[in-house]
């Protein structure tokens, strides 16, 4: 009798062949009806259908990983609308309606945990110790669901980002990836966080606590070739395997609201230079939509066939 080959993880598989992600998931859900400041993630027990059918638009257009639906799926960011009750719940859903999306194909699930949205002390009134819980209790749910990995995204300061990661490896999470959102210099020059993170730091971090990817996505002015930028700065100072997810270009204000106009075909132009760079993952993030994710994927794959 043969014993079954266990399926490589994810932060393998990505130092052979690039793979794609999806894109932007808040602005598909206000477009399929979810009030601004509502809880987008409450969705995944009360519409689960239109959270599948995003997200099967993506893997339609060629999406390898899907993020769930539960980036504000921590008890405390859920406790604002008041949700914490179902927190169990809305965790689990999002990583089914994922798998769902890929029909039986083969995808990656990737369980999303967003900033908890304090202040840690002594700056702020949230203790390490209850970061951690509210960490831990989120990521132990998602890994419980079957998720391929934990992206831990949009982060700006390494405190939270280093107990988020110590969280992810205490529930045995089989793929942790560190995503942090950084903002361009006024002169556009270097890229830092909000709270005046560099590359480089996050790179060191992220490999010394164990997260096995390390990853961007969001911020102001990033673009697909600030990821390229960025992206090189991780591949200097770490060993790990990178991933992108940048904006759909820069926004403009319209209405007093960032709108976010690149064109598809305009984002994944500089694709070739992110690959070149080392990344692999590409998906997109603000304002970008299932044909972005269509347009990098064209782009990877022709890349790759040059090869």
């Amino acid at each position: 009798m043969t014993t079954p080959t266990k399926p490589k993880l994810l932060h393998k598989i990505i130092r052979e062949r690039p793979l794609v992600c999806d894109g932007a998931m808040g602005t598909q859900l206000m477009l399929s009806g979810l009030e601004q400041g509502s809880c987008g993630e409450a969705w995944n027990l009360s519409h689960p259908d239109r959270v599948l059918a995003i997200q099967r638009r993506y893997v339609e257009a060629g999406a390898d990983c899907l993020i769930t639906n539960t980036f504000g799926g921590s008890r405390l960011m859920l406790r604002r609308h008041g949700y914490e009750p179902q927190l169990a719940e809305i965790n689990r859903a999002g990583a089914r309606i994922a798998r769902e999306a890929f029909g039986g194909r083969r995808g990656f699930v990737l369980g999303d945990i967003g900033p908890l949205g304090a202040i840690l002390e002594p700056y702020g009134d949230l203790t390490v110790a209850d970061a951690q819980a509210a960490l831990e209790e989120q990521a132990g749910v998602l890994v419980a669901a079957g998720v391929d990995a934990l992206i831990i995204e949009t982060q700006t300061s390494l405190e939270e980002l280093g107990i988020a990661i110590d969280a992810a490896k205490a529930v045995n999470a089989p793929c942790i990836i560190a995503s942090l959102a950084y903002d361009l210099s006024v002169d556009g020059t270097f890229y830092k966080t909000m709270m005046g993170v560099s590359p480089e730091q996050a790179a060191e971090l992220a490999e010394e606590r164990g997260a096995h990817i390390i990853a961007l996505n969001c911020g102001t002015g990033m673009d697909m070739k600030g990821a390229a930028m960025v992206a090189r700065l991780y591949r200097d100072h770490c060993s790990l395997p990178i991933m992108v997810q940048p904006n759909a270009g820069l926004p403009v204000l319209e209405n007093l609201k960032a709108v976010y106009k690149q064109l598809p075909a305009d984002t994944a132009r500089a694709v070739p230079e992110v690959l070149a760079a080392g990344a692999g993952i590409i998906g997109s993030c603000c304002g970008s939509t299932p044909e972005h994710t269509r347009e990098i994927r064209r782009m990877v794959d022709a890349t790759m066939a040059k090869k």
